[in-house]
């Protein structure tokens, strides 16, 4: 959670923990982390928002239209890295991006968010939302490239020592609680090496990683999702968001799934999220409704994975779950089946699947003006431009997999 922190307190934490250097953080429209290092006798300028640079930085390309942007750091994300040494320490503020004249610029992925928060504020609700974030653990080669190679064997939720990433990943827990996350808990997934790589499907053959959305609205200090005499268990409110979210899942995949390679793992089987459809037991619909109901009832958005910009995932989720909400959308029945054979799983998804590619998903977020609202015109067009070009390129290479197959019959 955000701190209340000031600009005069942040300055007086960083003299007092001996800190030197200061990263500005930001996020690009295609989700890469940036930043930009100063020191702390700029850090005064900074917190005014007099850090200038070039736009292209956050379009994820070079075009011929750049123009001047801000960074504003949030003196409420000051921390201080817990891995680097106490003297001369090196800290981070997260930042917004502005236009020249103050105003928010319009590829800032954090102020699309914060438009998204504010909309839902205005209606009386708060969203809360839990990442469940997968990833891989492999080694870098002699040259420090990552490599797809890892001595870990261990499956789902083994322990030392067959899990060889257990000791990493408590050393994560740990600082990420010292820099004020709130961690839940942590496990080995299934496939092996899998706990640091993000990328959504590295190995064929393997389970790809995801980013589950554990998500609840609340209002006055209550959980919205939960009514124990509703359908489920559920409130009207759970049921028309989870009917928004899956009137706009097809739109909302190029976001949450924004790589070629993202495509390889939403596959048909029965732990991949494709189905645009719910339920409380089956893995291959999009949103499952876990069992806890209360404060803890709340469902689960399954098919994003590692590699979206959570900005605009989250924007994009929130503006569509309201927009169900608004509109009353009532989402289609409750798969109750736990488990769905291959030949059902494919027939479903002729007319309940999700995209089966990027090329496909970037022309449901095209023809979607709702979810491209929710990320701004700005941010839209040039995400839209950026992934078309992206998918063009994939197609125009000829892949390995292309010569194995076809080279000596054809």
């Amino acid at each position: 959670m955000v701190k209340a922190f000031t600009g005069e307190e942040v300055l007086d934490r960083a003299r007092e923990s001996n800190v030197k250097f200061i990263r500005l953080q930001f996020t690009d429209i295609l989700g890469a982390f940036k930043n930009i290092a100063i020191t702390v006798e700029e850090l005064e300028r900074a917190l005014d928002g007099q850090v200038m640079f070039d736009s292209s930085v956050v379009e994820g390309f070079v075009g011929n239209k750049e123009s001047d942007i801000y960074l504003k750091p949030d003196p409420g994300t000051f921390e201080i890295f817990p891995w680097r040494p106490r003297d001369g320490a090196v800290a981070r503020l997260i930042c917004d991006i502005l236009a020249p004249g103050g105003e928010p610029f319009g590829g800032c992925s954090r102020s699309a968010l914060k438009r998204a928060g504010g909309e839902a504020a205005a209606k009386g609700y708060q969203l809360r939302v839990g990442a469940e974030i997968e990833f891989f653990l492999f080694h870098t080669d002699d040259q420090g490239k990552p490599s797809t190679v890892t001595h870990d064997r261990a499956g789902y939720c083994d322990l030392s020592p067959v899990d060889l990433g257990e000791n990493a990943r408590r050393d994560m827990v740990l600082t990420l609680e010292e820099m004020g996350f709130d961690i839940s808990s942590s496990h080995h997934e299934i496939a092996p090496g899998q706990h640091a790589s993000f990328m959504p499907k590295p190995l064929s053959g393997l389970n790809g990683s995801g980013m589950h959305l554990h998500q609840s609205l609340w209002q006055e200090g209550l959980n919205a999702f939960d009514n124990p005499a509703g359908a489920h268990g559920l409130s009207d409110e759970a049921a028309f968001y989870i009917g928004g979210l899956l009137r706009h899942a097809r739109a909302m995949a190029a976001v949450a799934n924004p790589l070629v390679n993202s495509y390889k793992r939403l596959l048909p089987n029965e732990l991949s999220p494709v189905l645009v459809a719910w339920s409380e037991l089956n893995r291959s619909t999009v949103i499952r409704v876990p069992s806890q109901r209360g404060d803890g009832a709340r469902i689960v958005l399954r098919n994003p994975d590692p590699a979206a910009n959570p900005y605009l995932l989250l924007a994009a989720n929130l503006k569509a779950g309201l927009a169900g909400i608004a509109e009353k959308a009532a989402p289609p029945p409750l798969v109750a089946e736990n488990h769905l054979g291959p030949a059902d799983l494919r027939r479903l998804l002729q007319r309940e699947g999700l995209p089966r590619s990027l090329g496909e998903a970037l022309q449901h977020l095209a023809a979607d003006q709702e979810i491209q609202a929710s990320l701004g015109a700005h941010i839209a067009g040039r995400f839209l431009k950026a992934k078309g070009e992206e998918w063009e390129r994939f197609q125009a290479e000829v892949h390995r997999w292309e010569l194995d197959e076809y080279l000596t019959n054809y």
